[in-house]
């Protein structure tokens, strides 16, 4: 049980999938998730997942979470949903304790926002109230190639404490398929937020490589 307030925002960058598999993972360690959605991030699940929201009735099952999630370990309210534009919303708020926040994607201009202090949304908002509170702030950002602008804006959020996060896949835990390449996501931000998991074989030295039977030759056959 895990018994933990989650703040995520999902912004309109490639990537949703990871959003919507971290979603899962905490609702199944019952974390207490508080979840604000941009309006590009609408467009993005949509031409992505082919998940369509309904932002003025929305229901977690239209994120398309497994099916043994939702029936077997959903309990209502579980994930409180917030308008991106309300800002009278508890996470807008230092004095709601929650337990750290996830942007997920992270779009650019979000990254921009979050590292000048500038609030146009909610998710603006909650990520500043993470970093003056001294709470875990983790940005996933998608982008490619970055400028300048994007490596000072990253310098600036790690200086106030925030942790950046690139969805860079990993293969040396043997990697068959795309879920397992966004579970290697998803564990290592569970990871920053000190949640326990098992998606991904983790590395454990030269020894354990042995001891499971990986060699160099099973190794670039998977990677390849």
């Amino acid at each position: 049980m895990c018994d933990r307030k989650i703040v995520i925002g999902i912004t309109g960058a490639s990537g949703v999938a990871y959003a919507v598999r971290l979603i899962e993972v905490l609702v199944a360690s019952e974390c207490d998730i508080h979840l604000m959605i941009s309006d590009t991030a609408y467009k993005v699940l949509e031409k992505e997942l082919n998940v369509t929201l309904n932002p003025e009735a929305f229901d977690p099952i239209q994120l398309g979470l497994s099916q043994n999630c939702v029936s077997e370990i959903f309990p209502s309210g579980q994930v409180h949903f917030h308008p991106n534009h309300d800002f009278t919303a508890p996470v807008a708020s230092g004095s709601y304790k929650t337990d750290g926040m996830v942007v997920c994607p992270c779009t650019m201009g979000t990254l921009g926002c979050i590292a000048s202090g500038v609030h146009l949304n909610l998710i603006h908002r909650a990520a500043d109230v993470h970093l003056k509170e001294r709470r875990k702030l983790i940005l996933v950002p998608r982008e490619t190639p970055l400028s300048l602008i994007h490596l000072q804006n990253m310098l600036t959020v790690t200086q106030a404490g925030g942790v950046i996060l690139p969805p860079t896949p990993a293969f040396y835990h043997g990697a068959k398929d795309l879920r397992d390449i966004v579970n290697f996501v998803v564990s290592r931000i569970c990871d920053q937020l000190e949640i326990d998991n098992n998606l991904i074989r983790r590395w454990r030295g030269q020894n354990n490589i042995a001891a499971e039977g990986w060699n160099e030759e099973s190794f670039l056959e998977t990677a390849g």
